[in-house]
Parts: structure tokens; sequence; C-alpha cells
């Protein structure tokens, strides 16, 4: 199946209870959604570059969903979700704490340009089989993230369902499923690893811009 052009970038916060705890914040009642501008996608191999001018870069390591059709909710799932992968959603750490104290939107932390790595894109074997299969982030061959998704605080459903509802979802939306504990800054030269069900589904290295 042809992979549709990347149109709206869909992003859960705080979908995994140990990674709201790690940051200290509470976990939401229902799906908290924020977006990336689709310019911030970008394929996760060879070298990246990061802005570094802006402190400190956190990776956060999530399971992506690419819709290939339009989903209402109640729709068939599987049938709207054509690919996923594992990506990386980079965010401004201390840029974010700041624009969250003054309660201002968070597209300066979560929207800049390569803010949403991507690995290889893979059939979507079905909401329960993708279930069954953990994913991982290596930094320099070392584990820093590991999760199973029936971990998430809202399932994949759920979180179709209301973005659908909220926002609408259409050929070429992505979801980044939200991420688990274990975030933390990236340095100059690190190598990020992107495994699913053990397999490597991208990998790079961070180049940080002066």
């Amino acid at each position: 199946m042809t992979i549709p052009e990347i149109r709206n970038i869909y992003c859960v916060g705080r979908n995994y209870r140990l990674h709201a705890a790690e940051l200290g914040n509470a976990v939401p009642e229902s799906p908290m959604i924020f977006t990336k501008p689709n310019h911030a996608a970008v394929s996760w191999k060879n070298q990246v570059e990061l802005t570094g001018t802006q402190g400190s870069v956190h990776y956060e390591a999530e399971l992506v969903l690419l819709f290939s059709k339009s989903y209402e909710p109640g729709d068939d799932l599987d049938e709207a979700i054509s690919h996923f992968t594992i990506g990386l959603d980079f965010t401004l750490r201390d840029v974010q704490d700041v624009i969250k104290a003054k309660g201002y939107p968070w597209l300066p932390a979560k929207g800049f340009r390569n803010s949403a790595g991507l690995g290889e894109w893979k059939a979507y074997p079905g909401t329960e089989a993708i279930a069954e299969k953990p994913f991982a982030l290596d930094i320099n061959g070392k584990e820093v993230q590991r999760a199973d998704i029936r971990d998430m605080v809202f399932g994949i459903r759920q979180l179709a369902d209301f973005v659908a509802a909220n926002y609408g979802i259409g050929a070429g939306d992505l979801l980044f499923t939200g991420t688990p504990a274990g975030v933390g800054a990236v340095s100059n030269g690190d190598v990020l690893t992107l495994t699913w069900n053990e397999q490597k589904v991208g990998s790079a290295e961070v180049v940080l811009s002066k």
C-alpha cells in the first residue's frame, strides 16, 4: 500500500503513568492532545540536525500510527490505520518549562524542525496484535526506554476516537501515542536507535546546531 503524504501530526501527552510521574505531572482525565507542523517530520536515519541553542533537547520514543483513510468513531480502526513505526517526539524541555508556567501553547517546545523523528514504516498488524510486542530506544547501545503499549492510560481506540471526534482524522494523519518513562536529554553525537519487537526500525546520529 502506498504511504500517503503526511498531513496532521497529532501527539498525546502524559499517556504513561510513570512518565507523568517522572516529570511531576498529573495523569489527565481525558487524552491531552497537541500537534506538530508536518515540517517537523524527519526520517530517522543517518544524521539528523536538532536545535542546540534553546536549552536541553529531550527524547521521547513513541508508537506512531499512520492513517490511510478517514476515520470516525465506530469505524473499523484496523482498516483506517495502514502503517506504524516507532518515532521520537523531541522536546525543548527548558522552553517547555517556561511556557507551561506561563500557560502558553506548547508549539515552541514541541514543533521545531525535525522534532518528529520517524522510523521505517511497517504494515499495521492490527490493534490487538501490536499490543503484544514491545518497543524500545537505545542511546549509544544502552537501552533507555522500553514500553508495552498495554500500559498506556488511553488505548489506541480511545485515542483515535477522541481525536476523530474533536479534530478529525484523514488520510496522511499521524498519531504519536505517548512516551513511557525514561526520557532525558540528548547530547551532540548521540546515536539513537529505535526498535519494535527487538528489530531495528530506525537509527540516526544527533547533530545539535550551534
